[in-house]
């Protein structure tokens, strides 16, 4: 605003400035009526100031933070586990009302209770983790617990932060909102992902725009929703009419969703018919954790019964199959583990096992890796896949190799070193990409993988083991579907302990397994490949709508700076 404009329009602050130098210079019986004149009319320029870009007027702390809470529950009801996900398409409204016309600092603390809500609920197998592999006293899990959680609750307190300084600044707060919650999704960073997109896993015609936006677009199509049914709660607030144009982006968004994803079911459908079928059985050996005596000689076992059936083309086992006392050094490990494993089993195998490198120094440090390994028809090793994201605190402490201490306060606490190529698993003429443990739920990552390797078939061997006969493991299926969609390649998951899953094209689960029992799935895979925007692009609309936001949240709306001069 130019000094010229200043003069036009005096701010509340320069009409009580003025009021008080008249009462300065004004005779002493005028001095006070005008002085009072002029503060009252400053303190209605206030009002008018505050309401030309918060028309609704915030509501008190208390109720505000009482509907975070509520989205924050109704968030974890909506999610993979509880799986009530219709819910998902009215869980944000009660913190989106929440946050009209909130301060700042109140906005992002507003979402970072809806966030400590969701995750303290639905994460709540967090505690099992932690004292499997801790050792440390329940209470100090529970603080352990609570402490990450408040750090996951983090991403939608960004979103909240976002909101407000973005919403202050003049821009049009339903805009703001879609805004700030996708780029909470893509830059926050988490130990335990959570995307919004994974509540409509059980409704595969809203999860296909997967395919040209991966899971924020999938959960902003859901946002919209909200913001629909929010924009009519807010103008009853108002006693105002509701913005027609943002109630039929609520309902439009969603149907145009559907509308496509039922055409990409059926099209996808006709693309898999047409694909070359591979048959797969899937050994679960429900290992202990620790205990893993006759863990080895059970997948061993299970896969010789399934190669004399003549019913499966490959056999995928779960991460880890191949235990600690077994483990090989990465300078022989292609010779031995044929000769002591994959030869004997008569089919082609992908095996989960743990690779280590001698210390190169005396007193030096054994390195381990997390790998897949990939056995072809006569035993021969054909390629390996080292995992590359490790997971906090089960294979490795952060801080740790700064303070080795560490490692000794919590001695169930692996010490990986994580991979780094992204090359696919060969096998003929077909290529497979391997994901370890949690990689198949960081849809960046997999983006990477499959661009670089254009595999025609995604294997993820896990072992959701560490966290109890919970929800967990559904929840991680759940956020793994996505991927097959993403990609429009078939997905499938070899777990310890369950859910072992062969997941189409679409996201559809055609067979799986149980949760802890010993156990082997057979079924029908294809190998395909389809090119797909996310596939191409990946994340990159996302860091623009995150530039945008933080662009907003820096510079006012030009017509506000414009309607302020009027």
């Amino acid at each position: 605003m130019s000094e010229g404009e200043a003069t036009q329009d005096p701010s509340a602050e320069d009409v009580t400035k003025s009021a008080e130098a008249d009462e300065a210079n004004a005779p002493e019986g005028e001095a006070k009526g005008t002085a009072t004149k002029a503060k009252s009319k400053a303190k209605a320029k206030a009002k008018d100031d505050a309401k030309a870009w918060n028309p609704v007027g915030a509501l008190p702390a208390k109720q505000a933070y009482a509907l975070a809470t509520l989205s924050g529950l109704l968030y974890f009801l909506g999610f993979p586990g509880v799986d009530i996900w219709p819910l998902s398409l009215v869980a944000l409204v009660p913190l989106i009302v929440a946050l009209r016309g909130q301060p700042v600092r109140r906005a992002a603390g507003l979402g970072w209770m809806a966030g400590f809500t969701m995750t303290m609920t639905g994460f709540y197998w967090l505690l099992e983790m932690l004292k499997v592999f801790s050792g440390f006293p329940v209470p100090l899990c529970i603080l352990f617990m609570a402490i990450l959680c408040a750090y996951q609750g983090g991403r939608i307190a960004l979103a909240g932060w976002l909101y407000g300084r973005a919403e202050s600044r003049g821009w049009p707060a339903s805009i703001v909102f879609a805004l700030a919650f996708a780029a909470s999704e893509l830059v926050f960073p988490l130990l335990f992902p959570w995307y919004f997109g994974a509540s409509v896993h059980n409704a595969p015609v809203l999860m296909q725009v997967a395919d040209l936006g991966g899971p924020i677009l999938v959960g902003l199509v859901l946002v919209c929703a909200n913001l629909g049914l929010a924009e009519i709660i807010l103008a009853w607030r108002r006693k105002e009419k509701a913005d027609n144009r943002i109630v039929a982006i609520g309902i439009a968004v969603p149907l145009l969703a559907a509308g496509y994803g039922f055409l990409r079911v059926r099209t996808i459908g006709q693309t898999m018919a047409e694909a070359k079928k591979v048959r797969i059985g899937i050994v679960q050996g429900n290992m202990g954790l620790f205990d893993r005596k006759n863990a080895y000689q059970v997948y061993v076992n299970r896969t010789k019964e399934l190669a004399k059936s003549k019913e499966v083309d490959l056999v995928v086992w779960s991460e880890g199959a191949v235990p600690a006392p077994r483990t090989v050094t990465e300078a022989s490990y292609k010779d031995e583990v044929q000769k002591s494993l994959t030869k004997q089993l008569g089919v082609p195998t992908i095996v989960g096992s743990v690779l280590r490198t001698p210390p190169s120094a005396p007193g030096g440090r054994m390195t381990y890796f997390n790998t897949a390994l990939m056995a072809g028809d006569e035993g021969k090793i054909l390629g390996r896949y080292d995992k590359q994201y490790l997971l906090a605190f089960g294979e490795y402490l952060p801080f740790g190799d700064i303070f080795p201490v560490l490692y000794k306060w919590s001695p169930n606490s692996g010490h990986f070193t994580p991979g780094t190529s992204l090359d696919s698993l060969p096998w003929g003429e077909h290529k497979i990409g391997a994901l370890i443990c949690y990689e198949d739920i960081l849809p960046s990552f997999v983006q990477k993988l499959v661009k670089h390797g254009d595999p025609d078939l995604l294997v993820n061997l896990t072992n959701d083991a560490w966290f109890g006969d919970s929800t967990e493991p559904w929840i991680h299926l759940a956020l793994a579907k996505l991927r097959a969609v993403e990609h429009r390649r078939f997905l499938v998951r070899a777990t310890n302990s369950g859910v072992s899953a062969i997941v189409d094209a679409t996201g559809r689960v055609v067979a799986h397994g149980g949760t802890f029992r010993e156990e082997t799935i057979v079924g029908e895979g294809r190998f395909m490949r389809a090119w797909t925007l996310y596939g191409a692009i990946g994340d990159a609309p996302w860091y623009l709508a995150t530039a945008a936001i933080a662009a907003m949240g820096i510079w006012s709306r030009p017509k506000r700076a414009a309607a302020k001069a009027a």
